[in-house]
């Protein structure tokens, strides 16, 4: 039985002319809003220089790719992110007190004294049951 499988799935669906549905919508609200600030603004040159910045970033949001697949918008949103968060810098690194140091060696010892030592007979008995183990696979 075959079935037939999709091709090319990360590709969107053409649906304004050579516009996707996205694209359509940044560039339709690009314009609306440099139409409807130039209509507000009284000084046509003023309603200008307001209206073409935001119409740009509007075109870019619909056709620009950083690096050829991350869209703009992308960059817009983890810009915003990473402006509007706290910044941790890890490397710095902070000076620990000889008491902190003590009680960290002194952690160190107690764990290693709780691991179980293996006898000489505990081992033979280990290395020969392996032994057996390795006969019988065979």
């Amino acid at each position: 039985m075959r079935f037939q499988v999709p091709q090319f799935i990360g590709i969107e669906d053409r649906i304004f002319g050579q516009l996707t549905a996205k694209q359509f919508l940044y560039v339709g609200a690009g314009i609306g809003i440099a139409f409807i600030l130039t209509r507000i603004i009284p000084n046509r040159i003023i309603a200008l220089f307001i209206a073409l910045p935001i119409a740009g970033l509007f075109f870019a949001f619909a056709f620009y790719k950083y690096d050829g697949h991350i869209p703009f918008i992308k960059i817009v949103e983890n810009f915003i992110k990473y402006t509007g968060k706290p910044k941790i810098y890890i490397w710095k690194k902070i000076p620990k007190t000889p008491e902190q140091m003590k009680k960290e060696s002194d952690a160190i010892l107690t764990t290693e004294s709780n691991i179980p030592k293996l006898s000489d007979s505990k081992l033979k008995d280990l290395s020969w049951e392996l032994d057996i183990n390795e006969n019988i696979d065979k």
